[in-house]
């Protein structure tokens, strides 16, 4: 991924909003306060348990990694001072931390402290990194500033791992004093603190005097406000209300090309949207599978019928002005491995097959599924389109539009036929794979388990050779894909519209907004 040089405007055709700008390096002046316009409220602000993308754009702020993704889509050290050292077995990998930084409660950073996040990261109740660390055997501090891990197996995600949640460190002074309510006074090392959190309408960071970079943070403040309709929160931009729009959608990035105060921010995303359908969560996220006794868990055809009911082109280009991309599979084209990774082409709609597959399945039509959607408008017209398609192959969709985090709470537990999933992305593959579709993943909420499919996983996990792990992926892709509980529909591109005096903004491939360096121009 590379970035496009030069500031630019929004008044440009809309043919030009494919190119990536991630970046506005103008000076800025100290002071003043960022308000970033989110498209749900986030979950837990707790690296352990949170899984949405609007939570990961705020830890962004307050939460440093042990490594970081970079603009050009490669990792780096943040909290490490380099990249880890991995025996020639692969099963101990050592690296240091920095010995300048503090925690916003004050807490040195040092070697125990990152031991105690890791291992919380891994064993806490409820953890949604307990996937992506169950290779982790062990930790250690074997000097004040050094870390030792010692894996089950060869583990070669690791260092994409923590240069996500899993490498957040978090303040032991913190966890000990609010253990489980530490999602209320979250504590680490980051250039911003957090203040306060009112529910459904604010989440407001100040700057962190503790911080080890406090000389080059200019904001005073950053406040992050939940605005599910996009159109609102151009308004909001407009009006100047608030600076930065997040997860701005093409038919209000369209509508800001004409205006001269807006910029905009673009990169490719990692990540994928699509349907996932409960085929086995029958005791909540995490639990031993169990039998579902409707069509559409327990039949293959039944799913299959449904996802030739769908036209991601047509999605495309009603839903999204054509500005996003069709997807059939987890992995990016952003993604590393992804140039080497063969999987089959998305399928085209197809209702004659799919009525001939209901039929063989012995299933009455029209045969009733409520699809849970989040609250967006976007979601809601998606919904609808795939509503009338499904139509047209013997489904009768019943939409129940839910609050996100709400929509998280249900289907974890197991309660839903089918919801809208998606996922940020991660630049490694098993990032986008493990926790989601392995044997009871931290985050596998639609019950799905295939042998065959975790041996893949296990293997692509500890293979070295690229071209070896590309076969394993494409070869569990399209196993899962034969298995349609998780039908992937769209890539979308990651759109931040700012308002023109702002500058110091950094949006990458992951797709969360970096306002380390921001402020306004001078």
């Amino acid at each position: 991924m590379s970035t496009t040089a030069g500031c630019g405007s929004l008044q440009s055709s809309a043919t030009e909003v494919g190119g990536e700008r991630m970046t506005d390096d103008r000076p800025v002046r100290d002071g003043g306060t960022l308000t970033v316009a989110l498209n749900a409220d986030p979950d837990k602000l707790d690296p352990t348990l949170a899984q949405t993308l609007v939570g990961r754009t705020v830890f962004a702020g307050m939460c440093e990694k042990l490594y970081d993704v970079d603009a050009k889509g490669k990792v780096v050290p943040q909290l490490a001072t380099a990249l880890p050292k991995v025996s020639d077995d692969g099963r101990t990998v050592t690296f240091d931390v920095r010995k300048d930084a503090r925690f916003s409660d004050g807490t040195h950073l040092d070697a125990a402290a990152v031991v105690t996040s890791l291992l919380r990261h891994r064993d806490l109740a409820g953890s949604a990194r307990a996937t992506e660390l169950a290779p982790l055997k062990d930790a250690e501090a074997t000097g004040p500033y050094s870390v030792q891990l010692t894996l089950k197996q060869a583990y070669v995600p690791l260092t994409a791992v923590l240069a996500d949640r899993s490498g957040m460190v978090m303040s032991p002074t913190a966890l000990k004093k609010y253990g489980k309510n530490f999602t209320n006074h979250p504590s680490c090392v980051g250039p911003f603190t957090f203040v306060e959190r009112v529910g459904g309408d604010r989440i407001v960071l100040a700057k962190d005097k503790n911080y080890y970079d406090a000389d080059d943070v200019h904001l005073d403040k950053v406040v992050y406000k939940p605005i599910p309709d996009g159109s609102v929160r151009l308004a909001n931009l407009r009006s100047g209300d608030v600076q930065v729009g997040d997860q701005m959608v093409p038919v209000d990035v369209k509508s800001a090309l004409t205006d001269n105060k807006l910029q905009l921010f673009n990169s490719p995303s990692l990540g994928y949207q699509g349907i996932g359908i409960n085929v086995g969560n029958t005791q909540g996220l995490g639990k031993k599978p169990g039998k579902i006794d409707t069509p559409l868990a327990s039949d293959v055809r039944v799913r299959e019928a449904f996802d030739l009911a769908i036209d991601r082109d047509l999605i495309n280009k009603v839903v999204f002005q054509g500005m996003y991309e069709p997807a059939c599979g987890p992995i990016s084209p952003e993604a590393a491995l992804a140039p080497g990774v063969k999987s089959s082409a998305c399928p085209k709609r197809d209702v004659a097959k799919a009525k001939r597959l209901l039929k063989a399945a012995g299933v009455k039509t029209p045969l009733h599924i409520e699809l849970k959607t989040s609250t967006t408008p976007e979601w809601s017209r998606i919904g609808q389109v795939i509503q009338a398609m499904a139509k047209d192959a013997g489904f009768a969709v019943t939409l129940r539009p839910t609050e996100y985090a709400t929509m998280l709470e249900e289907t974890d537990d197991g309660h839903y036929d089918a919801f809208n999933s998606g996922w940020s992305g991660r630049l490694d593959p098993d990032g986008n794979i493990a926790s989601f579709l392995q044997t009871q993943g931290a985050m596998n909420a639609y019950g799905y388990s295939d042998q065959k499919v975790d041996d893949l996983i296990a293997r692509g996990r500890t293979e070295p050779d690229a071209g070896k792990r590309a076969t394993i992926y494409g070869e569990l892709i399209r196993r899962v894909n034969d298995a349609h509980a998780l039908v992937y529909l769209y890539r979308q591109k990651n759109y931040v519209v700012a308002g023109k005096d702002v500058a110091g903004v950094h949006v990458y491939g992951d797709g969360l907004i970096r306002v380390k360096d921001a402020g306004y121009a001078k």
